[in-house]
């Protein structure tokens, strides 16, 4: 059995178009400045723990 949406076709269309608008403009870019600054903290804390990388001295 299907479930009918009670919204219209338009509306609907008007609905996903947006969200992928959302998702591009917004959500994604937002993520990867978010993954790629905590990827870099963690690198940061890491390096005052343990000290800078390179051959032991």
């Amino acid at each position: 059995m299907e479930m009918q949406s009670s919204t219209p076709p338009e509306a609907q269309k008007s609905r996903e178009t947006r969200l992928l608008v959302f998702l591009l403009v917004f959500l994604f870019p937002m993520l990867a400045v978010a993954i790629v600054g905590g990827y870099g903290f963690i690198v940061w804390i890491l390096q005052m723990l343990l000290g800078p990388p390179g051959p032991p001295a």
